[in-house]
C-alpha cells in the first residue's frame, strides 16, 4: 500500500521531477507533486511524496527529514488528511462594510 508523504521546506524552485529523484533514493517513489499557489502560479514551498510501500516511506522519511535540500532544511512526515476548515468569504464577522458596524443614523 502506498503512503503518502507531505515534504515541507522546499526551494521555491524546486520541480516535481527533482523532488520525485530526490526520493528515489529511498525506494520506489508513485508521485511526487510541488503545490503551487494559484494566484501567482509560483510553488508554496511544500509537496506531497507518495511512496509505494510503508518500508520505502520510512526509509524516506529517515533519509530527508532535518536534511538540508538546496540551501533548506526539509520537514519530512507522514501526510495526515486535509482537515475541515470553514471557507473564507471576505465577509468577516461584522464590524465595517456593507450593513456591519459603524453608527445607526
Amino acid at each position: 500500500m502506498a503512503k503518502k508523504l507531505y515534504v515541507g521546506g522546499l526551494p521555491y524552485a524546486t520541480t516535481d521531477q527533482e523532488l520525485k529523484e530526490a526520493f528515489q533514493q529511498a525506494g520506489t517513489v508513485e508521485s511526487a507533486v510541488i503545490i503551487m499557489d494559484k494566484m501567482s502560479g509560483r510553488s508554496k514551498g511544500f509537496g506531497f511524496v507518495e511512496m509505494a510501500s510503508d518500508e520505502d516511506a520510512q526509509r524516506a522519511i529517515e533519509m530527508w527529514n532535518g536534511k538540508d535540500f538546496g540551501g533548506r532544511k526539509l520537514t519530512v512526515n507522514e501526510a495526515r488528511p486535509m482537515e475541515d476548515r470553514p471557507r473564507n468569504n471576505f465577509r468577516g464577522n461584522g464590524g465595517g462594510g456593507y450593513g456591519g458596524g459603524g453608527r445607526n443614523w
